[in-house]
């Protein structure tokens, strides 16, 4: 089971665009429009389905939010940090 990371640890993982919430990593996107935004989520959709690691996340209309946790191991893990490179990698700048 992935150990949690601590706090400065998940500083330390350099994600300047994501925000702790709690215990979970936290980022908010804004697209467009609708079919961008859901385009994107599908997208997500499909890394983390590959990961075995799937977020928490809302939309509505061109706005995502996502959070990334990991429930068995209460909190952040390094699973967390690496879907979150993914997630902004397929963002952009």
């Amino acid at each position: 089971m992935p150990q949690k990371l601590s706090p400065a640890e998940v500083k330390a993982a350099g994600l300047a665009n994501w925000s702790v919430d709690g215990e979970k990593l936290y980022r908010e996107l804004r697209f467009a429009d609708f079919p961008r935004a859901f385009g994107f989520m599908a997208s997500v959709a499909t890394i983390a389905q590959a990961m075995d690691h799937h977020p928490e996340w809302f939309n509505v209309y061109s706005t995502v939010k996502i959070w990334l946790t990991t429930h068995d191991a209460g909190g952040i893990t390094e699973n967390d940090v690496k879907l979150a490179r993914k997630i902004d990698a397929l963002y952009g700048p």
